[in-house]
């Protein structure tokens, strides 16, 4: 990247008419600014490109198929200008997000991630029409504006391919990021507008699943997951419409043919979404997570894991509980993967009070558990939910609360964690341990031990000497993870979980405090039989 494009002055004009007002991003082949038309007084996105290499080539095409395009969900481009050292383009300034950050960030649900992608494919299916194939379509791609309402600008058309132009790349090169190119596109095909049908495809099984389909790190086996196609989406989300699930997995089909239109798919996919929504009774959507009151559910999680573990265990003075707590509150609310980390992080000190070598085993835990939730910040914390019911006796609901945790591997061991945790809080309180009602360990021996392997092998033989404890974490697990694929079977696949739930709870552990697990599992199966009706 140029250092013109890096360090602008406010006070001097770029190509004599961009006032640079502050910086928005910045990127391998240049950098975004917020500038001030001086000839319009508009606001606009001053896109800045280096002239030497491809850069400015592809910045010029872009700027030709930005002009070809007057859609509301295409951004619109205003100007483009060159000088010695850059090209320039000018774009309208929408504020917002990508939908790769609002993905990093929770703050995309279900509804609100069918109805980003129904809009992407309006903006391809204009662009279609106009000869332009955009060949790079992927989350980073996709604005999300600002607002109370899904809103979509489809970004980025430097490596589109026009109709009456010649190749930008060479036959055999595979153009656009890898995660997001079809298997056609690997073997040298040209684009084709089912190219980009299939990016939308791998973005919302993406969004759905929680996880990308195909990307695992490795170019090379990320290439081979591609030849062999995704997984059914309904294997993985079994909750969801089976007309969504089947549109999905056909815009994921091998076979660029079978692939349907974009026109066509952006009605088919509010169609199917409008299909859970008729059977649930609502009129409309859903609320967006931004602005529901579950926005405020993963932030309260750290509020509370940050501000009792900081008040239970002797470091911090008195007020810094509360203090704490509020602090990852806020994070949270605001940058929910900062905000998981700031709370992880309150208890290490604390511990380190007691044991250095507990404090180092738990910020290795701590860590750990921060890399399984980086993609999923929101849902990090929601073991804190173990100790908040274990008091009121409703463990057994853990695997009915889950369910807004969209990974089926993260929503058990999540439901795992929670157990434990109500345990150990317990333990911290003298209390009996959860459902078990046995007596809690009163002394552990490793105050002031400094050897964190030493400390790990004392919790470690402390849980198996509990194994009541660890079966009903397993059965609820277990139980979280079979609800979506039950759910959508009928009220006798229903009853069946109930009844395995409270055999697999009970029958191996009879000292197992058996009423509130099975009015747990009975209020778990109620709710799942009235959910469609809901």
């Amino acid at each position: 990247m140029s250092e013109a494009a890096l360090a602008l002055s406010t006070s001097e004009l770029v190509a004599e008419r961009y006032r640079p007002l502050r910086p928005l991003g910045s990127g391998g082949s240049g950098s975004v600014w917020l500038a001030r038309d001086e000839r319009t007084g508009l606001e606009v996105a001053l896109k800045i490109v280096p002239r030497e290499g491809k850069a400015a080539s592809r910045a010029e095409r872009e700027a030709l198929a930005a002009a070809r395009l007057r859609h509301e969900r295409c951004l619109r481009a205003y100007a483009l200008e060159r000088d010695s050292r850059n090209v320039y383009i000018a774009y309208e300034y929408v504020p917002g997000q990508t939908m790769r950050q609002a993905l990093r960030a929770g703050d995309l649900n279900d509804a609100d991630s069918v109805e980003a992608a129904a809009q992407v494919l309006e903006a391809l299916a204009h662009a279609h029409g106009r000869g332009v194939v955009h060949r790079d379509v992927k989350p980073s791609n996709v604005l999300i504006a600002e607002g109370e309402e899904v809103s979509i600008r489809l970004l980025d058309f430097g490596l589109a391919q026009l109709a009456d132009e010649e190749q930008l790349t060479a036959t055999g090169d595979v153009p656009g990021t890898l995660a997001y190119v079809p298997p056609e596109r690997l073997h040298g095909e040209p684009g084709e507008p089912a190219a980009d049908v299939w990016a939308v495809g791998v973005m919302l099984w993406e969004a759905l699943s929680g996880w990308h389909p195909f990307w695992n790190g490795s170019l090379l086996e990320t290439a081979q997951r591609i030849e062999s196609g995704a997984a059914p989406l309904a294997s993985v989300r079994p909750d969801l419409p089976k007309t969504l699930c089947a549109l999905v997995d056909r815009m994921l089909s091998s076979n660029p043919a079978a692939r349907p239109p974009a026109a066509l798919l952006a009605g088919d996919l509010r169609d199917a979404l409008a299909e859970r929504v008729r059977r649930r009774g609502t009129s409309g959507p859903g609320v967006r997570l931004g602005t529901s009151p579950l926005r405020f559910a993963a932030p309260a999680a750290a509020g509370i894991f940050a501000g009792w573990t900081a008040g239970s265990i002797a470091f911090f003075p008195g007020l810094a509980a509360p203090l704490l707590g509020l602090i990852a509150f806020a994070l949270t609310l605001v940058r929910p993967r900062l905000g998981l980390a700031f709370a992880l992080a309150v208890p290490v000190l604390p511990l380190g009070n007691i044991s250095s070598g507990l404090a180092l085993f738990y910020a290795a835990i701590a860590c750990a558990w921060l890399a399984l939730s980086w993609r999923a910040p929101r849902d990090g914390l929601f073991l804190a939910l173990g100790p908040l019911l274990a008091p009121v006796l409703a463990l057994g609901l853990l695997p009915l609360a889950s369910q807004g945790v969209r990974s089926l591997p993260r929503r058990a061991l999540q439901v795992a964690a929670a157990v434990l945790l109500a345990a150990i809080v317990a333990g911290l309180r003298h209390a009996p341990l959860p459902l078990t009602g046995g007596a809690a360990p009163t002394s552990l021996g490793i105050a002031g031990s400094q050897d964190p392997l030493a400390v790990a092998h004392v919790l470690w033989h402390t849980l198996v000497s509990h194994p009541a404890l660890l079966l009903e974490a397993v059965v609820l697990a277990a139980a979280a993870a079979a609800m979506p694929f039950v759910a959508k079977r009928g009220l006798w696949w229903i009853a069946g979980l109930g009844a395995a739930l409270i055999a697999g709870a009970l029958l191996p552990a009879p000292s197992v405090a058996a009423v509130p697990l099975i009015l747990g599992a009975w209020a778990t199966c109620i709710v799942l039989a009235l959910r469609p009706r809901l």
